[in-house]
């Protein structure tokens, strides 16, 4: 039976207006910074590849011709076509969209803030974070803890993800949560015991950068070596009690190894059973032309607002949520 009562938003007018004085102070923070504000579309004729994030799609006909269209999950593919082209440095504050399972800190639609610093690293960037976080907070004291993908498994498991044999990650995973002593993928063990120990722990007093993921984990970013000549992915996540507020890398530059990794995540979706997609042939072509050196991050607005409003659930802080929309 219908409730008339739908047409309501999903968040109070209090909370809407933290959520305009939260976009208000972003684009304030980026602008003092000559960091220019760009739109990208939110359809496209290419996805993402990555095996672990599911798209909506869209079915039309044009021309004579049947077309589909991704709703992106991130606008990132378009944002490194403008830095080809010479942007200089960017960012966007908008819609995107995931087929994922709607729960208390998931929406198939939510706001994602990106930006991407020309001439940065991944310790800048995270710099810069710290800095936008103590702004919006109204707190020049704020300090995020940063830790190592490593330095997190030893501190809380005694655990190390580099050198520790499937068995032990087995084992480890099986003790947390019942799950994995059947995996085979060591980086499917890894995600399942960091979300089920270490996210819950870290971030709690303070936001916490987990860096120097394993080159297994880089997805778009660069590989390095770290202080012990361990190679490990220039990419970093945001933590803050409890939850992942951000995604960030000293980005890729290389076509070739972008089509490389592109052609791997189409090989790892075979292998799962998964739809195959049309992987962006333009990011390649621009990426050809030459991306400059960079770091980029992607940082949920909703959670974000989850935290200052102190709400539990992400309905709370949207202003029409699913059922509502």
């Amino acid at each position: 039976m219908y409730d008339a009562s739908l047409w309501q938003p999903s968040a109070d007018m209090a909370t809407l207006q933290k959520r305009a004085q939260l976009f208000s102070t972003i684009r304030g923070f980026f602008s003092r910074r000559n960091v220019m504000e760009v739109d990208t579309p939110c359809l496209s004729l290419a996805s993402i590849t990555d095996p672990h994030i599911e798209v909506l799609t869209s079915h039309t006909h044009s021309l004579g011709s049947a077309l589909t269209y991704y709703l992106q999950t991130s606008p990132e593919y378009a944002m490194k076509r403008l830095l080809c082209a010479g942007s200089g440095s960017i960012y966007q504050l908008g819609k995107v969209f995931r087929a994922e399972e709607i729960g208390r800190r998931h929406s198939i639609e939510f706001t994602m803030l990106e930006w991407y610093r020309v001439g940065f690293d991944h310790w800048q960037l995270m710099d810069e974070i710290e800095q936008l976080l103590a702004c919006v907070l109204q707190n020049d004291a704020l300090k995020c803890e940063r830790l190592s993908y490593q330095q997190a498994f030893l501190r809380y498991l005694d655990l190390d993800p580099f050198t520790a044999s499937l068995r032990q990650l087995q084992e480890c995973a099986h003790k947390h949560t019942e799950y994995g002593l059947q995996e085979e993928d060591r980086d499917t063990l890894l995600e399942l015991i960091f979300a089920s120990v270490i996210e819950t722990a870290i971030g709690q007093n303070e936001p916490c950068f987990i860096h120097d993921y394993p080159t297994s984990q880089a997805a778009l970013a660069k590989i390095y070596q770290d202080a012990k000549g361990q190679s490990v992915a220039a990419r970093f996540e945001l933590y803050w009690q409890g939850m992942e507020l951000a995604n960030g890398y000293y980005e890729l530059t290389d076509a070739e190894e972008q089509q490389q990794r592109f052609n791997e995540d189409k090989q790892s979706r075979q292998a799962l059973g998964l739809a195959e997609r049309q992987f962006d042939e333009r990011l390649i072509s621009a990426l050809q032309a030459g991306l400059p050196d960079c770091a980029g991050v992607a940082l949920g607005i909703d959670r974000l607002l989850m935290l200052l409003c102190e709400q539990q659930h992400i309905e709370a802080v949207l202003p029409f949520a699913h059922q509502r929309a």
